[in-house]
Formats: structure tokens, C-alpha cells, sequence
């Protein structure tokens, strides 16, 4: 298994960062939805201050996953791709990579205008994006944060849906490449 993408498919540490914010995207939309229904209780602010530390985690490793993606090759697209698909593909993925930066930052802001702390699994504080309890920026942050997170939910269910239209119905490699890499790609690369 390839650590480093090629021209046929995105290498191990790619397909890694790709499922692991998915995942943590997965786990934030459930916790994020159920938790808004809770009781004020110490159970909803221990959920909160979860919700907070994955938030926090997603934006260091998409910024990770960006730097890493920066320094290597773009696989080429199934040459039978037509030349819309492929724009259409790259301002989806950029649109992802805005909103998975975005999110993060409007809760961070709207945790900020509520003066509330901001403490990483317990392990260390982070500071706020306001000077304090900031009540005009408050709703607007929070309305931001809702809105992109809906924005995501639809762009992220056109992204699986092309994926899986792709394998199922195009029977080419570009979900394949993303699961488990390339057709004959064995051993470690360069």
C-alpha cells in the first residue's frame, strides 16, 4: 500500500484523513442533532464539550489533510470522464473543503460570542474568537453554523451519490480508488 498518491489513485495516508474527518463528520451531525434536543443537564454539557473537542480535531486534520494534499500529485481522472463531470467533481471537493473549514470556525465563533470554554478533550484550553460574551454576534454565529452544516449534509449527499453512481452505474475506479486504492497497486511506492 502506497503511502503517497500516483496517477492511478490516492495513497494510504489520503484515504485515511478522507475517513477519518468522515467518520468524525458522521459522529458530529448525530451528536450535534441530538444534543440541541437535550435537557440542560450536566450530561448535554459534558455532550457539548464533546462536540466542541471533535469540531476542533476535524478542523486541525482537514487542515492537515489540505497540507498533505498540496504537497503531492492529483490522481488523473477515468479518461472517459467528460470534461463537466470533472469540473463539477472539483467544485464539489473545493465547496467540501470550504464548508469542513467553515464549520468548525462558526462554532468555534459562536462558542466564543458565548463566552462559553473552549477545552480540547480536557486537555488545554482554547482561546476565544471575541473579546467575552459577545450578544450581537451570538445568533448570527450559531444561524451560520446551522446553515453551513445543512449546506454540507446536501453537498455531502451529491459527493456519495456520484460516488456510488461512479462504481455502480459508470463502473469505473473513482470510489475504488478512495476505498482501497488503485486496481494493481501493490507493494510500497516511493
Amino acid at each position: 500500500m502506497r503511502l503517497r498518491s500516483t496517477e492511478a489513485g490516492w495513497g494510504a495516508l489520503v484515504r485515511a484523513f478522507h475517513w477519518l474527518i468522515a467518520a468524525l463528520i458522521l459522529a458530529q451531525g448525530i451528536i450535534g442533532l441530538t444534543m440541541v434536543q437535550m435537557g440542560l443537564t450536566p450530561a448535554k454539557v459534558r455532550v457539548f464539550a464533546l462536540h466542541k473537542s471533535i469540531g476542533v480535531t476535524i478542523l486541525a486534520l482537514v487542515l492537515l489533510r489540505i497540507a498533505w494534499r498540496l504537497s503531492e500529485r492529483r490522481p488523473a481522472d477515468p479518461p472517459a470522464m467528460p470534461r463537466w463531470q470533472r469540473r463539477a467533481a472539483r467544485a464539489v471537493h473545493g465547496s467540501l473543503y470550504a464548508l469542513i473549514l467553515a464549520i468548525p470556525l462558526s462554532g468555534w465563533w459562536f462558542n466564543s460570542a458565548s463566552n462559553a470554554p473552549l477545552v480540547w478533550f480536557g486537555l488545554f484550553d482554547i482561546p476565544g474568537l471575541t473579546r467575552g460574551y459577545a450578544p450581537f454576534w451570538k445568533p448570527r454565529a450559531l444561524l451560520l453554523h446551522q446553515t453551513l452544516f445543512w449546506v454540507l449534509v446536501a453537498l455531502l449527499a451529491l459527493h456519495v451519490g456520484a460516488a456510488l453512481w461512479h462504481h455502480f452505474g459508470q463502473r469505473d475506479d473513482v470510489l475504488r480508488r478512495m476505498m482501497i486504492g488503485p486496481r494493481g497497486q501493490t507493494g510500497e511506492g516511493p
